[in-house]
């Protein structure tokens, strides 16, 4: 999409941020209210398909109804023509997956930091009854402030974005597929590979969590693999090393506070994300 674009007369994009399975993201200015946006753009071979344009939308609302510093914020949802888009709040910082990129991990009291932060938006919308789904460090953003931006060490705020394949506890079954596998390979939890969408839940969201955690502190995803299938048996047999034995940085009680986020059964992990 050309950013000279202005979408429903009001929101002008401005320059391109970044493209996703689904959507693109731009920034924008809103001329209404004279602020910066950032605008999600449903791709267009996606418009004509009235599942994806469900999923967007509700995108929208779910994210819309929750209010937390650490959840990015949802202005608007809209179309022009045939055009889909939600209106979000501009973040100033960088994914975690880009600092990962750069940096490889962080230091242990920053991972607790982001941690606790993504914890503490899961819980408000877990209590609202929605289930993520795909938190990973794509979906956190790394906020910044000062005029050193993007460091990852500093105290800069985790949000998490993307509600795109989020559910409402016990809706699923009216809208996925029977054996549809939702999520992000190598971050799922194992009930997720094995499309169980009946066990999915607020434990799926702190599985991957713990992933992501593990990821902070190691270095590497525990179970990525060379390809999808070798990805998935490793998330449903493989245990993961020790924290300690990778970084001896990591304490005693953080390796086991991860380790307990990556049970393979749901019930043997945190009861909810407060937890």
């Amino acid at each position: 999409m050309q950013t000279e674009r202005t979408l429903a007369d009001r929101y002008e994009l401005v320059s391109h941020i970044a493209r996703g399975g689904m959507a693109d993201v731009y920034e924008a200015r809103d001329t209404l209210l004279g602020r910066r946006v950032a605008v999600k753009v449903l791709h267009s071979q996606f418009s004509s398909d009235e599942a994806f344009v469900k999923r967007f939308r509700r995108e929208a609302q779910a994210a819309a109804n929750l209010s937390h510093p650490n959840i990015v914020s949802i202005y608007d949802w809209g179309e022009d023509g045939s055009t889909y888009f939600i209106v979000m709040e501009l973040i100033e910082g960088r994914t975690l997956r880009d600092v990962l990129k750069s940096e490889r991990q962080l230091l242990p009291r920053r991972a607790c930091e982001v941690g606790a932060e993504v914890a503490a938006a899961l819980a408000v919308a877990h209590r609202a009854g929605l289930v993520h789904r795909d938190i990973k460090p794509g979906n956190i953003l790394l906020e910044s402030s000062g005029e050193e931006l993007f460091e990852s060490q500093l105290a800069t705020a985790a949000r998490i974005s993307d509600f795109g394949l989020a559910t409402f506890v016990d809706l699923d079954k009216h809208d996925t597929k029977t054996g549809a596998i939702l999520g992000t390979p190598g971050y799922m939890s194992p009930e997720q590979v094995r499309a169980d969408h009946a066990a999915t839940g607020p434990a799926s969201d702190i599985y991957s969590l713990g992933v992501t955690m593990y990821q902070m502190l190691a270095g590497e995803n525990p179970f990525a693999r060379s390809t999808m299938i070798e990805t998935v048996r490793a998330i449903e047999d493989h245990e993961p090393p020790s924290l300690i034995t990778i970084n001896s940085s990591v304490s005693r009680d953080l390796d086991a506070i991860v380790l307990k986020c990556l049970h393979k059964n749901p019930g043997s992990r945190y009861a909810s994300a407060f937890d």
